[in-house]
Parts: C-alpha cells; structure tokens; sequence
C-alpha cells in the first residue's frame, strides 16, 4: 500500500433532507440508513482502509461530531479528527486538511470524499480511485470522479468533458469542458443525448502540491490563512488557531466554485460504481429492494393497501397501515412523524426551519 495516499472525508454535514431520521444532534453520516449493521460513515472509512493506511484517513466535522466520530471509527486517532467550529463549506475544510497533512508529509497524494455516498461496486470503485491516485501522482492535476449518468436527473451536478485521452494508463481520463449545477429536466434530457456528460459526484483526487498550487491561485484569502498555522497542526496550539484566528475570518465557499470551475487543470474519470449521494429519500428510494407494487419497505410490521412507488421507514417492531398512498415518503423516528409526496421532497428543508421557529430545536 502506498504510503503517500491519504484520503479526507467530509463528515460536517447534517443532512437536513434526511429529516427527521437525521438530526443536528445525530446526521445521517452517523446512521446505519441502510441497514446493515455499520453506519454510512463507518462503511466510508473502510472502503479507504483498501486505498491507504489508517493512520492516513483525516476526518473532518464540526466539533459537535467529535465524539461520534472516535466512537464509530476504529483505531481513528484524535490527531486525524479536525474539528470545524463553524461552518464554511468544503473549500476551507479541504484546505485545513491539506495544510495539516503537509505537516507530514509534503509528497501526500489525496482523495477527498463525502461520508454518506452509497457505493454498490467496492472492488471497482477501489481501482477507479487507486488508478485515479496513480495519475494525480504523475500529472498536475485535479481530478474528479464523474459518473456514467443513467437517467436525466435533476438533482445532480454535470460535467461535460472532452474526448481527448491525455493519460494513456487509463483512457477514461478526460479533459474537463464545463460544469452545470442541477438542471432542469429538459436540460437533463439534453445532456444524457449528448453523451458527453457525466454526474459530478462530488470526489476529488489530487497531488498535496496540485490543489495547494490551486489555493494559492484562486482563493488566495483561504491559502494564507492556514498556511498561518504552520507549527500549530498537530499541536496544542492547533485547536486555538482553528477556533479564534482561522475559521471566524475564512469566507463560506465550496471547492467546486472556487476551484474546480476556475482552475484549467480539471480531469475527470469516467466511472460506474454503482454510486449515490444518498442526498434525499428519493436517492434511497432508488437503492432499496422493492415489494411487488414498488414500495421500499423498512420496518417488520408494515402494511400496505392499494399503496404504491412509496418509500417507509419506520421503527422495527411499529405495526403501520397504509392505505391508498402513490409516491409517498412515509417516516418516523424518535417520536417524529413525517408523511410528504416525494415529488415534494425538495421542501423538506423548509419543513424543518418551520419546524425549528414553531417547535423548538428539539425536534430538529
């Protein structure tokens, strides 16, 4: 196993989406929603435990998920959890890790990734991401995993990329041309006839010296406030600096907009992984056995009756009849009921602010 692989998981996120399954106190990341027996950001760590060492996998949350993160992730070491006070997008929770991890090792190759991603295909999406470390380690690059599109989606990002083959080890490589935030569906339609667009998964893979290069270039604000802690990473000092002098003055950004869409250097590889952001119930919906009238079931007592394409999650032993439902998302937990047509699913998180201003933080 190389040791210049290091991978850093994006584990902040509360999934409001998820809601009420997924809470501020508990996100979706730190939930087995699949049931399986290990929670999605336990199955994130593993899968990278067959791309680098244990010692090189960085997590980074909010400090609110501390805990839970050493909990559920064996043999983490508290020096690999970097705690964000506040919250201010991937770019500068991606530059705090990379700024870190050069404290250690300045030839580090790095895959970053989301904790809550399904991947169906292991063996498969191991060598996209070994082939793709491969390439960052000999190019000056910033690549990204796309995903071969299956449907014209609209809750996905795009990238359009060119034909061109400009890394002969593996010719699924190719030049970026643009990318498109979510679409409307007849934009969707269009990009899948094309054949030239993929989903942006939202997986990045890049050499320490490519995307510091790329700091320094487009978002020089955020590269000169954690180059300020050299000598503090990994030291007492290092939870100070993060708490009072970096993240209060580091502007809200993503490493999409104020990277990947600027920088002339972007790659992607092309892929099929069996892959998901697991970003709303409709996505897990779409990852779940059905019954014979398209119903994803979960939940031992559960009755349906002239119901259909519904989605139910309920608690193990509730008994739960439904009657009549087409399309529905059909949730329960900790005392929190929430019945919503999943064409509407998007206004999830206006439900939950409602919820916050008339109930209380509570039951958000």
């Amino acid at each position: 196993m190389n040791p210049n692989n290091y991978c850093i998981i994006m584990a902040g996120g509360i999934g409001a989406r998820f809601w009420p399954m997924s809470k501020t106190s508990r996100p979706k990341q730190f939930i087995d929603i699949l049931g399986t027996g290990k929670t999605l950001i336990q199955q994130t760590f593993e899968r990278f435990l067959k791309v680098c060492p244990r010692e090189n996998i960085y997590i980074v949350t909010n400090e609110l998920y501390k805990s839970q993160v050493l909990q559920q992730l064996d043999g983490i070491g508290e020096n690999q959890v970097l705690c964000e006070p506040l919250r201010r997008n991937t770019a500068p929770a991606i530059a705090y890790a990379a700024y870190k991890i050069n404290m250690v090792n300045p030839d580090a190759n790095l895959v970053v990734a989301p904790s809550d991603h399904i991947i169906l295909k292991e063996d498969i999406f191991t060598d996209v991401i070994l082939s793709a470390l491969n390439a960052a380690s000999k190019n000056d690059w910033l690549l990204t995993l796309g995903i071969m599109p299956s449907r014209p989606d609209t809750g996905y990002g795009y990238i359009q990329f060119s034909e061109s083959r400009p890394f002969e080890d593996d010719e699924r490589i190719k030049k970026v041309k643009t990318f498109t935030e979510k679409p409307n569906l007849e934009l969707a339609k269009t990009f899948l006839e094309s054949g030239d667009f993929l989903w942006n998964s939202g997986i990045f893979i890049w050499s320490l010296n490519s995307i510091l290069d790329a700091f320094e270039k487009y978002l020089p604000d955020v590269s000169v406030i954690f180059k300020e802690g050299f000598g503090k990473y990994g030291t007492k000092q290092e939870p100070d600096f993060i708490n009072n002098l970096a993240y209060p003055v580091c502007k809200n950004i993503s490493i999409d907009y104020g990277v990947m869409e600027k920088a002339d250097n972007v790659y992607v590889l092309a892929s099929d992984f069996g892959w998901s952001d697991l970003g709303t119930w409709g996505s897990l919906f779409d990852t779940r056995p059905k019954d014979e009238f398209n119903n994803a079931i979960m939940g031992n007592n559960v009755m349906t009756f002239n119901s259909m394409n519904c989605i139910v999650n309920m608690p193990k032993d509730k008994l739960v009849i439904l009657q009549g439902l087409d399309d529905y998302i059909v949730v329960e937990d900790d005392g929190i009921l929430l019945v919503c047509r999943k064409p509407d699913e998007q206004n999830i998180r206006e439900i939950v602010n409602s919820v916050k201003i008339e109930k209380g933080d509570k039951f958000v």
